[in-house]
């Protein structure tokens, strides 16, 4: 099945957590902390596989955590690392920010990796916290959360050429003669419903990667027919080859549909260099009209050949001149989409909202991950937390939103008690 857009959710490791522990060895009295600190959880990563040409393998699961880290020891052993997680895309692959919109990452070389959720940071056990002032500190972190998001993954084909035309211009016969690819061939329209990636090998050390797009009609940009599903495939491409019906009522016709098609979904399309095919050159029908259409798309400056797809006449002659063509076109040239840039906001911002029964909200990246990196079950723990609080200024926020003794204050999924 192919697949070209979906969604998914992934969640990174969670940090393991610190530990408080001391030393008790025979002969070694009062041996101090030797609590170790967690392992960091995994990452979750996207890395580009070249053997994939859809995102179909993503269909049945929507969700992908990585591993969390483990706890650490006594004698200072750390946890373990939790192990990322490594989800294959195939090149061409766009990846959003579902919820904003944003563009994380276009991969399209093959090993390029993308890390889309950072493992939180394993918490520091009670030796980390030793001080000449608190020789046996009954102190230490849970690790950090993990991260959790939506991501939309959009695929746009890499292919050298792509094939373009109406349905039934011979697309697929044209693609199936040239490549080993085995697309579904028949008289009715809309036979190729995805697009069909093949290999051609002009001789042993030149090959070609063509894509068949799925027939275009008039207002496919605007999702009429099955244009607009996969007009982005042809972005990728380098050099389009245009095959015309030689059987149509006028070719002419709807060679200026598929040219105005491909300009009103993206102005740059109609940039690409493009060789027409006049196709079904077997049919007596077809070479009749033959010297009126050369005429005419020569007179507009088009290169135009005569071929038949089903016999394989001239087909391989239009493949040498699409490699020409590319050898004549800078290295690099379709551009590679940008992730948006947006400055990184304070995580020691916070705000303060007021909850239906008259509580108290306090909303903030640094104050809520230090409220679930808190060991509440340890005094030092909470004295620490209390300080934290003083130190980004919740509490004095706190006193001027009104908070009063007894209130309650929900930082994060904890729930807590005012107090002076």
């Amino acid at each position: 099945m192919f697949i070209d857009e979906i969604e998914i959710v992934v969640r990174s490791g969670r940090g393991g957590a610190g530990v408080v522990h001391f030393r008790r060895e025979k002969y070694v009295p009062l041996g101090g902390p030797d609590g170790g600190d967690g392992g960091k959880g995994g990452d979750v990563v996207l890395q580009v596989d070249p053997r994939l040409n859809t995102l179909s393998h993503f269909r049945r699961q929507k969700r992908y955590h990585a591993q969390n880290g483990a706890a650490g020891g006594g004698n200072n052993r750390t946890g373990k690392s939790g192990e990322d997680l490594v989800l294959p895309v195939p090149p061409g692959t766009l990846v959003y920010d579902a919820e904003s919109g944003d563009v994380l990452g276009d991969l399209v070389e093959a090993g390029q990796t993308l890390v889309v959720a950072r493992g939180g940071r394993g918490g520091r056990g009670n030796a980390r916290f030793a001080s000449s002032t608190n020789k046996a500190p009954r102190i230490a972190e849970k690790g950090e959360p993990p991260q959790e998001r939506r991501l939309r993954l959009e695929l746009k084909l890499l292919a050298d050429v792509g094939l373009v035309g109406v349905p039934n211009a011979g697309k697929s016969t044209f693609l199936a003669a040239v490549t080993n690819a085995r697309p579904k061939i028949a008289p009715y329209p809309f036979t190729t419903l995805v697009p069909n990636l093949g290999v051609a090998q002009l001789d042993v050390e030149t090959t070609l990667v063509l894509a068949d797009i799925p027939g275009l009609i008039e207002g496919a940009h605007q999702g009429v027919g099955l244009g607009h599903e996969f007009l982005r495939h042809i972005q990728r491409t380098r050099v389009l080859i245009h095959l015309l019906d030689g059987l149509a009522e006028d070719p002419w016709l709807d060679f200026g549909q598929i040219n105005s098609e491909l300009a009103l979904f993206d102005p740059h399309l109609a940039e690409k260099p493009q060789l027409v095919a006049f196709n079904k050159m077997d049919m007596p029908q077809a070479a009749e009209r033959w010297p009126g259409v050369q005429e005419r798309l020569q007179a507009e400056g088009y290169e135009v050949f005569a071929i038949s797809a089903l016999t394989g006449e001239g087909v391989r002659r239009v493949l040498y001149r699409a490699h020409q063509l590319l050898d004549e076109l800078p290295p690099v040239e379709q551009a590679v989409a940008l992730p948006v840039y947006r400055p990184e906001s304070d995580p020691r911002e916070f705000s303060i909202e007021r909850t239906p029964d008259g509580g108290y909200r306090v909303i903030g990246e640094a104050i809520e991950r230090a409220a679930a990196m808190t060991y509440w079950e340890y005094d030092q723990s909470v004295r620490r937390f209390q300080r934290i609080l003083e130190t980004l200024g919740v509490d004095q926020a706190l006193r001027e939103a009104g908070v009063q003794p007894g209130d309650s204050v929900f930082i994060g999924e904890f729930e807590l008690e005012w107090s002076e």
